[in-house]
């Protein structure tokens, strides 16, 4: 069974990604869009639009009701999700397949398995993957002291539901214990309806490694290499790059061993991300969590493979196996994302929605551009920040710096204020000319951009 019809139910730069990848394989693309985005690029190159409800996403891109109800109206075979929003809720895809609508993704047990860290965890020990020494639910202050005892400061306070860096606590000594406890189970109810923390050993100097990872329902499982995403400000990724640097080539392979194992272990459909955190003074990894969806950072992986990642989401939800086996997969030379944000860098990284008045990418040999934005575009105030995506692919990381400086020195964007200049100065530094950062590093240096541009 092809797909035909698909409801895209997203907004921004992944929506006209996604419709973009309809329209290379004949699909035709329908897009729910909230009364703030029908106007936007994306509502203009969709083959239709359907207006889900007002701006606010609690009332549009979150309505599972609205969405379905939109997705079964035109008569669409699919709903696609993007990332964000819908796309790791197992109570949607649940209802897509009682519908009879084809959720572009794993289904609906797989997302619920993966979706709490703490179950996912077990899971991954199962299957004789590695994961942070830790504990499995704290409920109680007293419960987070015997486990301190056993694994030693410093520690993490993570939220089994969490996600997005929220419900996150970091503690180096013991009178710091109760209070980062409280605070990090309080943000995770407000956050995710649901205060379940469990503990992890806090890895000093860690990297973020992930392997993209992809499924078929003929039991196919392939990995398509792995990406670097250690440059981090507050848990939120800025700039990604593959293949990974600084991983020794036999910790490579063991860790892209490691994701197969979990995704065939689990018969995982479509795409996905197993994430691992890798501790490069102990030259160790462990297995962090699965995201059961297309992830922003996805083009890097497309660059240094020639695979298009979207597409083969599409055949495969249609029911078509994985075209190609594992050796068929050949990775060459390297590529760098950088996340351009509508938010100021020197106003504490706010929020920064207005009109576009000046834009104008870069036109350079290697560039590719993902983005919803256009001269005379207004950034709504009712959602992420995300602007652009700017990939850039080398025939070898130097060759790849060199073209992202060059491509971001000539990003001009006016009337909001965005992090370009920001990223010019991370990708400028010498730490991470030479691949030595990890994910402490831009919070411990943002103070020596920050002063100079006040």
């Amino acid at each position: 069974m092809s797909l035909e019809r698909v409801l895209i139910a997203n907004r921004g730069e992944i929506a006209v990604r996604v419709i973009r990848a309809c329209k290379a394989l004949g699909i035709e693309s329908v897009i729910a869009v909230s009364k703030a985005d029908m106007d936007s690029r994306g509502a203009q190159l969709a083959d239709r639009k359907v207006c889900i409800g007002p701006p606010r996403v609690g009332e549009s891109y979150l309505n599972q009701n609205a969405l379905l109800a939109a997705a079964l109206g035109t008569h669409s075979d699919a709903i696609h999700p993007g990332y964000g929003f819908l796309a790791e809720n197992p109570k949607f895809v649940k209802a897509c397949e009682e519908n009879g609508v084809t959720f572009v993704g794993p289904r609906s047990e797989s997302v619920a398995m993966m979706g709490n860290k703490l179950a996912a965890r077990e899971i991954a020990k199962d299957y004789g993957v590695p994961v942070v020494p830790g504990s499995p639910k704290i409920a109680r202050y007293e419960e987070a002291i015997k486990v301190v005892e056993e694994i030693g400061f410093p520690i993490l306070f993570k939220a089994a539901a969490g996600g997005g860096g929220r419900g996150i606590r970091i503690v180096h000594e013991l009178g710091e214990l109760q209070s980062a406890f409280q605070n990090a189970s309080a943000e995770a109810e407000g956050a995710f309806g649901d205060n379940t923390l469990y503990v992890e050993r806090y890895i000093v100097s860690a990297r973020h490694i992930e392997i993209q990872v992809f499924g078929d329902k003929f039991g196919n499982v392939i990995h398509l290499g792995e990406r670097d995403c250690s440059m981090q400000r507050r848990y939120q990724k800025i700039i990604e790059e593959a293949p990974a640097v600084m991983v020794p080539d036999k910790t490579r392979q063991a860790i892209r061993a490691a994701a197969v194992a979990l995704v065939r272990g689990i018969s995982y459909e479509n795409a996905g991300t197993v994430e691992f955190i890798y501790d490069e003074e102990r030259d160790e990894f462990y297995f962090l969590e699965m995201n059961t969806r297309i992830q922003v950072e996805h083009p890097v992986t497309e660059a240094v493979t020639g695979i298009d990642l979207v597409q083969l989401q599409l055949k495969v939800a249609g029911g078509e196996p994985i075209p190609f086996a594992q050796s068929d997969i050949n990775l060459s030379g390297h590529a760098i994302e950088c996340r351009i944000n509508a938010e100021s860098p020197n106003r504490s990284f706010h929020p920064s929605p207005g009109k576009i008045t000046t834009w104008n990418p870069p036109d350079i040999e290697g560039v590719r551009l993902d983005t919803h934005c256009f001269e005379g575009y207004v950034v709504p105030p009712f959602y992420d920040s995300l602007l652009a995506k700017l990939i850039v692919y080398g025939h070898d990381r130097n060759d790849a710096l060199e073209r992202t400086r060059e491509a971001l020195g000539q990003f001009e964007v006016k009337g909001i204020d965005t992090n370009v200049e920001f990223l010019s100065f991370l990708v400028s530094d010498p730490a991470f000319e030479a691949g030595r950062y990890n994910t402490r590093w831009v919070e411990g240096n943002i103070d020596r951009f920050l002063p100079a541009n006040a």
